[in-house]
C-alpha cells in the first residue's frame, strides 16, 4: 500500500517547487512536531478502520485508488494550497484546469466546451440541471429508474418537476416509455445515463437523440461513472453507438475521481455551447481584480474550489493522455474484460445467477434459491461470509420481475430481491478473478 518511491518523488517535487520561491526573505511557520506526530499516529490508527479499498479483493462499491502521480501531485500542490475560484487565488492551477477541460472535451468530440471541475458528480449534475431549468423554466426533468438518485434530489432542490422513466430488463431506459412521457408536452430535460451506478447499463443515446429531433428538450448525459469508457476498444457494438453519439448532447458530467485515477473529490461538468456561461454572470464588489480574463469562478456555482484537484488531474492526463490505443485506454479494456470473464464464470457455476451481461465493469448476480426471500437472505449471508475471507462485495436491491427475467424459476414471494454486485474497476482485477470466484463459491456452499 505504501511505497517509499512515492515519498521520494513527493520530496523531489517539493524541492523543485521550493526553487521557485527562494528569492523571498526567509520564513518558516513553526509547529510542534512532537505533538503533531502523536496526533498523526492516532489518525493512522483510526484510519485502519476501513475496508481495503486499494486491494483487488475489494470488489464492492465504486472506490478506485488514485494513481501515484495523482496522489503526489495533489499532495505537492497543498504546500501552495491554490484556490481555483479566481486567477489570483490559483494562477498555475487555474491554467491547468482549463487545459484539462479542453482535453476532456476533445475526448467527447467537443472543441472548446465551457466547463470546470467540481467537488463530484452531484455538484456537476446540479449545475447541468440548473442550466436546463433556466433555459426551460417550469418543465420536467426525466431520468431512468436506474439513474443516480441525485437527479431526483437535485430537481427537488431546484424546484423542478421530476419523473422517473421505467427501464427494460437490461437496465436501460425504456424508449417507448420515454416517448410517451415526452408526448405529455411538459418535459424540458432528459438525462441519459452513460453507465448507471447500480447495473452499469448505458442508455440508448442514439434513440433518445432521435426523439429530440421531434420534441424540444435539452439532453444531458450523466457519464459520471462511464464517461471514460469511450476510449476503450472493448465496448460492445450497441454500447459503442451510444458513446459515439455523445458529441451531440447538450451537457456532460464525468467524474475523474472514478475511472480518471483521481483522489476525491474531482467531478467535472461540460457544456457543448459556451454561451450558457452567460447564465452564471455575477458581480463581486471586493474580490479578484488581478486580471480582466474570464476566471473559473465566473462559470461555476461553487466559489472556493481546490486547485489541488486540477494539478493532480493535469499531471495524470500528462502521463496518460486521453487517447484510444493508449496506456490509459488499455486499463479500461482490462476492467471490461475482467467483468466479462467474471460474469462468464458465474454462469458456469451452480450457486449464482448472473443478471444482464455487463456493458461496462459492473456485474450483478443473484444467489440461486427457490424464491425471492430465500435469495435475498442467502445474498446477505454470502456477503458476510466473503468478508470473513477478505473479499468485500456490495448489495443491491432490485425489482423481483427484473431478476426473474434471468432467473425465471425464482418464486416472486417478495417485491424485491437482494443481489450481489461487484465493481471490477481496478485493472488488476483480471488477475484476481479466479481467486474471487473461489471465495464466492466456498461462501455460497457454506450457506446453502
Amino acid at each position: 500500500m505504501i511505497d517509499a518511491t512515492e515519498l521520494k518523488l513527493l520530496k523531489d517535487a517539493l524541492d523543485t517547487l521550493d526553487d521557485g520561491f527562494r528569492d523571498l526573505p526567509d520564513f518558516k511557520p513553526d509547529f510542534d512536531a512532537a505533538a503533531t506526530a502523536d496526533v498523526l499516529r492516532t489518525v493512522a490508527e483510526r484510519m485502519q478502520d476501513n475496508y481495503p479499498y486499494f486491494h483487488p479483493q475489494y470488489a464492492g462499491q465504486m472506490l478506485k485508488p488514485p494513481h501515484p502521480i495523482a496522489r503526489i501531485a495533489y499532495a505537492m500542490s497543498l504546500w501552495i494550497n491554490p484556490n481555483n475560484h479566481a486567477l489570483d487565488g490559483g494562477r498555475a492551477s487555474s491554467a491547468m484546469e482549463k487545459e484539462c477541460i479542453l482535453e476532456l472535451g476533445r475526448m467527447f468530440g467537443w472543441d472548446g466546451p465551457l466547463g470546470h471541475l467540481t467537488g463530484g458528480g452531484t455538484m456537476a449534475n446540479l449545475e447541468a440541471l440548473w442550466v436546463s431549468g433556466r433555459l426551460h423554466p417550469g418543465k420536467r426533468v426525466l431520468a431512468s429508474e436506474q439513474a443516480h438518485y441525485t437527479h431526483s434530489r437535485i430537481s427537488e432542490v431546484l424546484g423542478i418537476p421530476f419523473s422517473a422513466v421505467p427501464v427494460t430488463d437490461d437496465g436501460r431506459m425504456d424508449i417507448g416509455a420515454l416517448e410517451a412521457l415526452l408526448g405529455e408536452g411538459d418535459v424540458g430535460t432528459v438525462v441519459a445515463t452513460i453507465g448507471n451506478t447500480g447495473l452499469g447499463a448505458v442508455d440508448s443515446l442514439q434513440d433518445i437523440l432521435a426523439l429530440q429531433s421531434e420534441v424540444d428538450f435539452r439532453l444531458h448525459a450523466d457519464a459520471a461513472y462511464g464517461g471514460y469508457f469511450g476510449l476503450s476498444d472493448e465496448l460492445r457494438d450497441l454500447t459503442r453507438r451510444s458513446y459515439d453519439a455523445l458529441a451531440q448532447v447538450d451537457s456532460i458530467v464525468i467524474d475523474p475521481h472514478k475511472h480518471g485515477l483521481q483522489p476525491y473529490g474531482c467531478g467535472c461538468v461540460l457544456f457543448r455551447d459556451p454561451a450558457v456561461g452567460q447564465l452564471y454572470k455575477h458581480r463581486s464588489p471586493f474580490t479578484y481584480f488581478s486580471s480582466a480574463e474570464l476566471h473559473l469562478g465566473e462559470i461555476s456555482l461553487e466559489c472556493s474550489r481546490p486547485g489541488a484537484s486540477a494539478v493532480a488531474l493535469w499531471a495524470t492526463q500528462k502521463l496518460f493522455p486521453l487517447v484510444q490505443d493508449g496506456e490509459f485506454a488499455a486499463m479500461l479494456d482490462d476492467c471490461l474484460l475482467a467483468a466479462r470473464r467474471f460474469w462468464s464464470l458465474l454462469q458456469d457455476g451452480e450457486h449464482f445467477v448472473p443478471l444482464m451481461e455487463p456493458e461496462l465493469d459492473i456485474v450483478v448476480y443473484a444467489v440461486a434459491a427457490p424464491d425471492a426471500e430465500a435469495a435475498s437472505a442467502r445474498a446477505r449471508q454470502v456477503f458476510d461470509k466473503a468478508a470473513e475471507q477478505d473479499l468485500h462485495l456490495a448489495l443491491i436491491e432490485l425489482p423481483v420481475e427484473l431478476v426473474r427475467s434471468y432467473a425465471p424459476g425464482i418464486d416472486a414471494n417478495a417485491p424485491t430481491v437482494t443481489c450481489l454486485r461487484s465493481v471490477l474497476m481496478k485493472p488488476e482485477h483480471g488477475e484476481w478473478i479466479d481467486r474471487i470466484i473461489g471465495i464466492l463459491e466456498s461462501s455460497a456452499e457454506s450457506v446453502s
